[in-house]
């Protein structure tokens, strides 16, 4: 299950599907875990840039809105081993409205895109390498082409001159 919050209305102004839009990539990564029942295994919060500027800026040290940010979950010492709890994805709407207009690219699928790359940050994936570059943006694509979205990398590989 996940737990979302929309804080920021102008998601829902913007996609009045919002919520459907991001089950459904969660449900793309997670499977029958993402069901509305149970345990949440993440929390997605929709924001504002106000927002996720002063998360990036309280523990990432870079003082601006950014399009996602993953927090994964520490295993908090007594908890049980069986907890599934991945962390916790915060999107901010201005950063991600305007990359998906500059991209030439449906919000929706812009948005669905950052919630699986959210996700799959929380599972432990990474692109801090190229080779972790690869292996990340190969599920990402894998997993969007099942939600029938086109490869986010090429449309943004296409712009470049």
């Amino acid at each position: 299950m996940i737990e979302l919050q929309v804080k920021d209305p102008a998601w829902a102004g913007a996609l009045p599907d919002v919520e459907a839009v991001v089950m459904r990539a969660a449900a793309a990564v997670l499977g029958e875990h993402a069901a509305p029942d149970g345990d949440p295994l993440a929390t997605i919060l929709l924001e504002g840039d106000a927002a996720v500027r002063d998360l990036n800026a309280r523990f990432r040290d870079r003082d601006a809105p950014t399009n996602v940010l993953s927090f994964p979950a520490t295993t908090v010492p007594g908890a049980p081993d069986d907890d599934l709890y991945l962390g916790d994805i915060i999107l901010a709407f201005g950063v991600c409205s305007r990359e998906a207009s500059a991209q030439g690219k449906a919000l929706a699928h812009h948005l669905s895109h950052l919630v699986i790359h959210g996700l799959l940050h929380l599972q432990g994936h990474d692109h801090q390498t190229d080779d972790e570059a690869e292996v990340m943006e190969a599920r990402e694509r894998t997993l969007l082409a099942g939600l029938g979205i086109d490869d986010p990398y090429r449309a943004i590989l296409d712009r470049e001159p």
